[in-house]
């Protein structure tokens, strides 16, 4: 494609054709390049999800520079997507670098005041000609600093849809069925129901966040009622710690991060093939 893109097109197309778009939280030069290179090897487009900690981490113009080239190399959808990103000043410091896909998480604030920072980033962004995907209902667990405990977790009320949807302007939404953030201690129960009738009435892609450790079964189920854009982030943790310590285990003399980096991609890059076949994106490009 050469340049980064926003997500409209991207997760309609999806959705009509009944695949989803993975999107990877990214986090440096080497997990954007592990999930760039396999995309492009698999033909699959591609989101790069980047929370507001990783943004902190690795700077928002690393990011954004990183994830330009990444495009400009490889002929693949790519969108730059801010993640769980809760103010308005920090999606406007991207959006001014360049960045066409952001997400609003007013999930935590009441009904009205969701609709109200969600309305405000949805005009600002779209004069950038960046997409929105917003948020209705908590998801369980944690997203870098934002914990949300079992107990006040909201699933999305389907009554609600369409209402937040039509005075927001969004152009995606991120729904809560009994997902949650990290691995799960227990088999996660779905409420299929509810993102059936959550489908029927929503005019935009719906997201589903928490896929970390969901069954192939259950996340194609997803996919088949409407959800076009897949998060996936703690497994590809797991096996990018895992490459790079087995790696400095077996050679605790090793220094150089070339060398010890690259079992880490390697891990991590079967990870993300995987998850390109459950969202069955492959050749999608």
């Amino acid at each position: 494609m050469g340049y980064v893109q926003n997500t409209k097109e991207m997760l309609i197309k999806a959705r009509n054709e009944g695949y989803a778009v993975p999107a990877f939280n990214i986090h440096n030069l080497e997990t954007i390049q592990t999930v760039v290179e396999t995309a492009a090897e698999m033909k699959s487009p591609v989101i790069l999800a980047a929370t507001p900690g990783t943004m902190k981490y690795a700077g928002r113009a690393y990011v954004q520079a990183i994830a330009e080239v990444a495009a400009k190399l490889h002929d693949i959808p790519i969108a730059l997507h801010l993640d769980h990103h809760e103010t308005y000043e920090s999606i406007v410091e991207s959006l001014e670098l360049g960045t066409k896909s952001v997400m609003i998480d007013g999930s935590h604030h009441t009904f009205e005041e969701n609709i109200a920072i969600t309305k405000k980033v949805v005009e600002k962004a779209h004069a950038y000609g960046a997409t929105v995907e917003g948020e209705l209902g908590k998801l369980v667990g944690q997203e870098d600093d934002l914990v949300v405990e079992a107990k006040d977790a909201a699933y999305t009320d389907p009554d609600t849809v369409v209402e937040f949807i039509e005075r927001t302007g969004v152009d995606s939404l991120a729904v809560a069925i009994g997902t949650g953030h990290g691995l799960y201690e227990t088999e996660p129960q779905l409420d299929f129901k509810r993102l059936e009738k959550i489908n029927d009435v929503a005019t935009v892609p719906i997201v589903l966040h928490g896929a970390s450790g969901i069954s192939k079964a259950d996340v194609q189920k997803c996919i088949a009622l409407g959800c076009a854009k897949v998060n996936i982030s703690t497994e590809l943790k797991i096996p990018f710690s895992e490459g790079l310590r087995e790696h400095l285990i077996e050679h605790s003399n090793e220094t150089d991060p070339r060398k010890y980096m690259t079992p880490a991609k390697e891990k991590m890059k079967a990870a993300v093939k995987d998850k390109i076949e459950i969202c069955m994106s492959a050749g999608k490009a």
